[in-house]
This record gives structure tokens, sequence and C-alpha cells, in this order.
């Protein structure tokens, strides 16, 4: 046993003893080239790149474990040459560098760093400026993306890429990065069991954030902010959504927030303000809505069709042109002790909670729906009118559609 264990000591001993800082720099190192440096390296290596401008591109991390490390002023322009860094290795890390001219292709997804097979890294306090892709990740797991800042220059999305982009992930961690001017600012398909938090997206082409197919992923305390359509989650189940600002994304097809076809789900604490459409809800089912405010939108919520047993409880409804649009005549949604801006019901034992219940769709967004153009009569008395018909004698909207207890005071938390 005192044998083996010697062996094992002088094996891990080797390897640390072999593990080498390799400097790169323009002049008086012995490389000045990151890519010969990478090809002279060896597994545990750190590679140290002093300041300067390095015009190289297609750099190749194969099954090597090197910690690139850039100081402050490292900048590595690509000429539009193609990638960055194409890596395929285990414990990697590449921090504190700025990459510069992603090449724009209409046949290939160019990125200042490409994953491929690549387990165990981090991705850190990194700039990529006029971007085509930003980071792409493909079939990797266990890695952090993190504290870094991705910006695009493209004028449409056929030659603008994602900030931020997963395909076939587990387990990735995208903590605190800053994505604008992009196609989308993160963007995952079929990623799993990943955690997206205190980012920054803002300004892209078409979504903030965007899943496809991918299931029990977090993401909280992130702003989405003037995005061309908002944020995208589909076809996916038990996402959890939590503290997040969906704010001004304006458009004909616009949206804080699309769910499609999306499970078991729950959105917490997020805030919906000045949207077209805070929520736009299609095919959805099992999720809970709860203390969320929306506020000074067109729409609060849009709920299409197959919408099943959702729960909207302790929400604040404030100042929206609609509160709700429902498409359907039927109903088994629950909406409870939520806070309506627009209820004028009262509360005579004053326990807190409206004595009348409260009716969230209005006939005239019922018509709005059906007639675009009659959006023109909002806020006129025969709006006024319409809803109050409705109101005494519900004809278009579910009769059980209604919160049977709303709040006389927005919620706080």
């Amino acid at each position: 046993m005192k044998i083996h264990f010697s062996i094992l000591f002088f094996l891990i001993s080797t390897c640390f003893i072999q593990a080498n800082t390799i400097t790169v720099c323009k002049k008086g190192c012995m490389f000045s080239s990151i890519k010969a440096a990478v090809d002279n390296a060896i597994s545990g290596d750190t590679i140290f790149i002093k300041t300067g401008v390095y015009n190289e591109s297609n750099i190749v991390i194969y099954k090597k474990s090197l910690h690139i490390l850039g100081e402050e002023g490292t900048i590595v322009d690509t000429q539009e040459n193609g990638y960055g860094f194409s890596v395929e290795a285990t414990d990697i890390s590449i921090k504190n560098l700025t990459f510069k001219n992603i090449k724009v292709s209409y046949t290939k997804e160019y990125a200042a760093i490409l994953l491929f097979k690549s387990y165990d890294f981090i991705i850190e306090n990194i700039t990529v400026e006029n971007a085509f892709f930003g980071f792409l990740i493909q079939k990797s797991k266990d890695g952090f993306i993190r504290n870094n800042i991705i910006s695009g220059e493209g004028k449409a999305e056929a030659d603008s890429g994602n900030a931020i982009h997963l395909w076939h992930c587990e387990n990735i961690k995208i903590i605190n990065n800053d994505v604008r001017r992009m196609r989308d600012g993160i963007y995952l398909e079929f990623g799993n069991n990943s955690y997206i938090a205190n980012n920054y997206s803002t300004k892209n082409m078409r979504y903030g954030l965007h899943f496809m197919f991918s299931n029990n992923n977090t993401y909280e305390n992130n702003i989405f902010e003037a995005n061309g359509a908002g944020v995208a989650v589909m076809f996916s189940k038990k996402i959890k959504m939590y503290s997040n600002i969906f704010k001004k994304n304006w458009g004909t097809a616009s949206y804080g927030i699309l769910l499609k076809e999306i499970n078991d789900a729950e959105l917490k604490h997020n805030i919906f303000e000045e949207n077209t459409v805070g929520i736009n809800a299609d095919g959805t089912n099992r999720i809970n809505y709860s203390e969320n405010t929306f506020k000074n939108n067109g729409y609060a919520i849009k709920v299409h069709g197959a919408c099943y047993d959702n729960r909207y409880t302790k929400n604040n409804f404030l100042y929206n042109s609609f509160d709700l649009s429902y498409s359907g005549n039927l109903n088994n949604n629950s909406f409870k002790h939520n806070f309506w801006s627009n209820y004028t019901g009262y509360d005579l034992d004053k326990n807190g909670i409206g004595d009348i219940p409260y009716r969230p769709v209005k006939l005239f967004s019922y018509l709005v729906n059906r007639t675009p153009e009659s959006i023109v009569l909002l806020r006129s008395l025969f709006t006024d009118i319409i809803d109050f018909s409705e109101k005494v004698s519900p004809v278009f909207t579910p009769e059980n559609l209604i919160d049977s207890e709303p709040l006389m005071t927005q919620i706080t938390w």
C-alpha cells in the first residue's frame, strides 16, 4: 500500500513540476505568437499574454488542459479570417482578452471562442467587439461564462450571430455578461440544467434570451431591454424565471416574453414594464405566475389556445392598456389575490380583499383581437360603454375567468 501511495505522489508531483507558465509578448519573449505558444504547450500549462495587438486567428487547442490569461490591453484581432480560439479540451480557461473583427459568414458560424466537446471550462473577462458569434459552445458541459462583454455591428439577422450560443450543453452557468446588438443575446438549444443570472441583454435584433428544447433551467436577476422581439422560451419544461426585468420591448410582433409549449414552470418576482405585450402565452400548462408586476404595457398578458392549469396569484397589474387578452371560451386557469389598478370595487369589511369579483378580460380587447384597427377607439366613450355592457352581461369571455378575491393594495416583496 505504501508503494502505491509513493507512486501516486510521484506522478502528481511530476505533473506539477511539468506545468509551466509560458509568456507571449511582441518582443523579448520566447514566443511572439499565441498560436505558437499553444502548439508548444503541454497540458497544465498557463499561457500569459502580455499587452499588445495580436493579429491571429484559428488558434486551436486540442486535447490540452491549458489556461490562457491576458494582461490588460491584450487584443486578438482575427482580421475577419475565422475563429479566435477553437477548443476541444477538458479543464480549460480563457480570461482577460479582447477579440475584434470576427468573420461574418453565411455558411459557417465563426466565433471569438468556439468550444466543442469541452468540459470544466471557464470563459471570463472577455470582450468581443464587432462580433459575428461571440461564444459558440457545442456538446459541452460544466462550464462558467461570466463577466464578459459582447457587442456586434450587424445590420440584419442574416449577417449577425448570437452573443452566447449553447447547443447540446449541460450545466452551464452564464453570469454577469453584457450582450448587445447581436441577433440573440443568449441562445440555448437542447441546453439543460443551466443557470443564467445577472446578465444585461439589450438592443439585440431578435431575442434578448432564446430557449429551445431546454429543460430544468433557471434564469434570474437579468435585464432584457429594448430587444427586437423580447424573450422567447419555447418547447421546454421545468423552467424557473425569477426577478428578471423585461422592459421596453416594443413592436408589432414584440413582447416581454413569449412562452410557447412550456410546461411545469414558475415565474416569480419579475417586472414587465412598457412592452407591447408583457407575456404572450401559447400552449402553456401548469405555470405558476406569482408576485410579478405588469406595468404600462399594451397587454399585460395574452393567453392563446391550449393553456391549462395555470395559476396567477399575487401579481400587480398596473396601468396597462389591457390587463388580459384571452382566446377561446374554455378556462381552467386560476386568477386569485391579484391587484388590478382598474378594479373599482369596494372592501366593506376592510380585510384587504375586494367584496366583488374582478373580470380582467374586457370586451374591447376582444374586439381589438378580431379587428386590430379598432384600437383607435381606445379610451373613448365607446370603449367604456361596451366594457360596462360586458361587465353586466358577459357574453364573449368565460364566465369563470374572474379574480374572485382581488386585492385592494399592491403586493410588495
